[in-house]
């Protein structure tokens, strides 16, 4: 059992995880910085951050700083008396906070640095057709993503992957590589690796410009940007049909390679199927949620919705 007194910060299910396996391998994590409770859903009710609930559940101490340079925070995080800080899909720390520890702070990243540093990595290993990525962990300094590298783990990308499943498959990963990073560091053998400046593939945030669907590109790059986004936050596309345009999610897909005559973007529909018509082949659309509807298979949903012969997607 590690003596090691750790601080984790992080929000989301992902980071979540990470702190689980923490708790349950018996690692003394003495408190957790977490996003400030945030108003969501139609009733604008406070939704609480996944890891923030788990914490709870352990009697851990939660601190939710809206500033990190808040001199009460900073003051409440020093009384913790850590070792080291984890960082797993949190926010930029100031200098103040990362340094605070005598072991340092360090990140878990999702991607294989110094490739995809940025806020949505996984999604866009998958968006590119990266057929592998994997996990990092470094320790942080006054940049984004671009401390000194402690260890890395590879992880293939399937030809059918959606980002559902890359996120379980690198969480799984990444839970592993942090408590390997804090024996490291708990034995003294930590030897990093500064990260070099070569120009580094880009994971930006994801936007509903970037999220939009081309129907222009080749059939691999659209198939690609739909598993990349599929099921959050999902791409989306317009529709034209029955003299209206309305948009549309698209999910689950799958790719169909063939010469054809019809223009990009032509919608093919019976009562069991709809397909787009792409640069060479099609991509036939499994899952769709049409605005102000219900995410649905695509069976159901021409069971009650017919597209009429000139629909395309825009």
């Amino acid at each position: 059992m590690s003596n090691l007194s750790i601080v984790f910060m992080g929000t989301p299910d992902f980071a979540k995880s990470i702190l689980k396996h923490l708790v349950e391998k018996k690692y003394k994590v003495v408190g957790v910085v977490t996003a400030a409770d945030k108003p969501a859903g139609r009733k604008l009710k406070l939704q609480e951050s996944a890891v923030k609930k788990y914490a709870q559940t352990q009697n851990i101490s939660v601190l939710q700083p809206k500033n990190l340079k808040n001199e009460a925070f900073l003051k409440e995080l020093k009384e913790l008396k850590a070792d080291v800080q984890i960082v797993v899909a949190f926010r930029m720390l100031p200098k103040e906070v990362w340094q605070m520890p005598k072991f340092g702070t360090f990140n878990l990243h999702a991607s294989l640095l110094p490739d995809y540093r940025g806020a949505a990595p996984i999604h866009w290993a998958i968006i590119n057709g990266e057929t592998k990525t994997g996990v990092t962990t470094f320790f942080i300094d006054d940049k984004i993503d671009t401390g000194e590298i402690i260890l890395k783990k590879e992880a293939t990308i399937d030809e059918d992957d959606i980002v559902g499943a890359l996120h379980d498959k690198l969480m799984i990963l990444g839970r592993n590589l942090v408590v390997e990073t804090l024996d490291f560091i708990e034995k003294g053998i930590v030897k990093t690796t500064r990260q070099t400046d070569l120009e580094e593939k880009a994971a930006p945030k994801l936007s509903p410009e970037n999220t939009k669907i081309d129907w222009n590109e080749p059939l691999e790059k659209v198939y690609n940007k739909i598993r990349g986004l599929n099921p959050f936050p999902a791409s989306w596309t317009n529709i034209q049909t029955n003299g209206e345009e309305i948009s549309a999610k698209i999910y689950a897909v799958k790719k169909e390679e063939c010469d054809h005559s019809f223009s990009i973007g032509k919608i093919i529909s019976n009562k069991k199927e709809l397909k787009v018509a792409v640069k060479n082949g099609f991509i036939n659309v499994l899952e769709i949620k049409l605005a102000g509807k219900k995410l649905m298979d695509i069976k159901s949903l021409l069971n009650g919705f017919s597209f009429s012969e000139d629909s395309k997607m825009l």
